[in-house]
Order: C-alpha cells, then structure tokens, then sequence
C-alpha cells in the first residue's frame, strides 16, 4: 500500500480533530448573550479591547472561563474575535439580539436566528420536531446520533438544545404538556411575550438506602445541600421533591449517587461528616431556596475550597447578593400544572451546568475564588 502524500495526511488529520469537537457552542445561548450585552454596555455598538471589556466586568481575560465564553459567543455568531483577538465587536445580528431599542420582536428574531437556525445541530433537531410534545429524552439523543453528532456530545447536545428552546420561548406548556412552536407563534405573542412557568407533581422521595462515611465512593458522590426539615415540613417536602423528581433523574448520565444529610448513617459528631461531604464529594448541588443559613454555611465552605458546584433556588425568591454574580438555576414551583410539564426541562439545566463543572473544576467561579484566587494555597501553606 503506497504512503500516503503529505496533503491525506492533512486532511486526515482535521477529520480526525472534527470528529473530536462540539458541532455546537458549548454553553447555551443566553450565557454568550451575556458577553454580547457587556460589549454594547462598554463599547456602544463599536469594537473594543479585550482587555479592557475584561477589565471592566471583573473577569481575567485569560482564564479558561473568559476563553470559552469567547469562543461560545463567536460560534453563536454573536461576536468577531477569538479569546487571542486585540479587539472584540458585534456582530450586526449579535447588535440586533441586545439592542432594547428594537421591538422584543425584532430582538426575538435575531435570537433564534443565532441560537437555533444558524447552529446547524440545534437546526436539525428543531426541524425535526417543532409543532410536536418535547419528546422523551432517548428519543431526542438518538435524533442527534442520527445527524452525527459525536456519541461523547449527544447528552450535551440535546441539554443545551432544550435549554436554548426554553430561553427563548420555543418551548411552551400547551394543553398541558411542553411543545416546541414554531417561530412564527412565538413572534406572533410579542411584544406582550409568553407567561415563564413552573411546578411538579409531588413525587415524594424516600431517602435512598444510608450511607455510612467509611463506604462512601466521594468520586461518584453529589453532596445536596439543602434545607431538610422535619417530616411533613414544607422545607422536607420540597427537598424530597427536588430530589426525586428533579436531581436525581439529571445526575443518572453522570452515573453520580446524590447524598443528602439525612442519608448519612454514622454514630458521632454530624459537622465533622457533612464537612468531609463537603470537601471530598466530586460534585455538589446546593439549593438556596428558604434561605437557610446552614446552607450558606456549607455553600461557603465549598466556595473556599474552590470545588464544583451547581446552585438552584426556587424561582420566586431572591438570589442573596454575596452570590447573585454565580449562575443559579431557578425553578418555578408556582403551581403543581405549570412545573410538571417542564420537569424535563429543569433537568436538562441541571445537567448541562453539572457537565460544565465536572469537565473543567479549575474554572470555578465563586466570589472567594474571584477575589483570593490563592485562597485554598494559603490555607495549605
């Protein structure tokens, strides 16, 4: 078999190197609108220095975070210029997608031109789909198997996919279930926009079997901060049903066993043991809602520890301002018929911010990473 000439091993190489990457931006659309935004806030429309911009909203350009923020807002088409670029601008439909001046029509159709139509994935999947209920998940990842998508980014791509439909208003509850619309519905709502929903059928959760510290597996362990309750509490009921209905289901591509403190079985001094949770579960998900003080306490602990996190609140409360600049999940749990038929979709947001943080820990972002990034160096020092 004759070698092959410099020119097929080129090309066999950038195949290679394709079959290895996201055929789709790697966060959804609203977290690259962000960027959008910050660049019409600081430059009015024109380009301007990356360092700057960077400066300005209180990020280093150069952590891998600020990186693939760029490169997500540019493969939206939002932005021109890579995370090595001098100057970053607008493009004219990311100008159109953040311009309040245009009618929420106007901005809605750029929107879905950039995160839907143009990404040809997220396209496909659409078009296979819209007018119908948002089908069963399997049904969704095989779709993307079929238009190649590579196996590793199937789970990721239909997340993502569900999240940006949800953003933007493409996914509605309609004779109560989630139905993809067509763009022409959507539009034909604004400018009055959609009502946001929210609540799930009550599935009481019983704790899983207990785990005792010296069989804990912390690598396949999410710790869940929550506020418990007594039995019968509102705050036992919301967990369980967090927990059973919401978290779990969203953690089982991960293959992660989801521990809260009451599953903990070990005679002995429970701060000591909910710390070592802390510390050493890969994964952990907090949620804010009721305001709980142990909760922040132990959200606080693994902000110093600079380890993965996912935070979630119901809807309906305030993000407290220590912690409002960290990406929270909000679940709306108004009532029982809106948050059912959108459980899917909550999981969906759970699992792609469970994913982002488990494949790249080191972008961590908490305000006491953000303002002593050698926080964790000093205390082991």
């Amino acid at each position: 078999m004759a070698d092959k000439s410099e020119e097929e091993r080129i090309n066999d190489a950038r195949a290679k190197k394709a079959g290895k990457q996201r055929p789709f931006p790697a966060c959804p659309f609203l977290e690259a609108l962000d960027l959008a935004k910050s660049l019409l806030e600081y430059g009015s429309g024109q380009p301007v220095r990356r360092i700057s911009l960077f400066d300005h909203i209180g990020k280093s350009p150069e952590s891998g975070t600020s990186r693939q923020w760029i490169t997500n807002a540019s493969k939206y088409g939002l932005t021109k210029g890579s995370y090595k670029a001098e100057h970053l601008e607008l493009t004219p439909e990311g100008a159109k997608a953040v311009d309040e001046e245009l009618s929420e029509r106007e901005r809605t159709k750029a929107k879905v031109g950039l995160a839907i139509e143009n990404i040809d994935t997220f396209n496909q999947l659409y078009e296979k789909f819209v007018g119908n209920k948002l089908p069963a998940r399997a049904a969704m990842v095989d779709s993307a198997r079929d238009i190649g998508v590579p196996e590793k980014f199937l789970e990721e791509a239909v997340d993502t996919f569900i999240v940006n439909l949800r953003d933007l208003g493409l996914l509605q509850t309609l004779s109560g279930a989630e139905r993809i619309v067509t763009v022409e519905h959507l539009l034909d709502t604004l400018p009055s926009g959609t009502p946001r929903q929210a609540t799930p059928k009550p599935h009481p959760h019983s704790p899983s079997n207990l785990v005792t510290l010296e069989h804990a597996s912390f690598e396949n362990t999410c710790f869940y901060i929550t506020p418990i309750g007594e039995d019968g509490s509102e705050q036992r009921k919301h967990s369980d049903l967090f927990l059973g209905s919401i978290i779990e289901p969203a953690l089982e591509q991960f293959q992660l066993k989801v521990v809260r403190a009451d599953n903990i079985d070990k005679p002995g001094f429970i701060t000591r043991q909910i710390i070592d949770y802390l510390l050493r579960s890969r994964l952990v998900i907090a949620d804010l809602s009721f305001h709980n003080p142990n909760v922040f306490y132990e959200l606080a602990i693994r902000h110093a520890a600079r380890l993965p996190v996912v935070q979630i609140i119901r809807a309906a409360e305030r993000i407290p301002f220590d912690l409002n600049q960290v990406r929270t999940i909000k679940i709306d749990t108004t009532d029982i018929y809106s948050l059912v038929p959108r459980i899917a979709t909550y999981q969906s947001e759970i699992s792609n911010q469970v994913r982002r943080a488990l494949e790249d820990p080191d972008s961590v972002d908490n305000p006491v990473s953000f303002f002593y990034p050698n926080f964790v160096a000093r205390i082991d020092g």
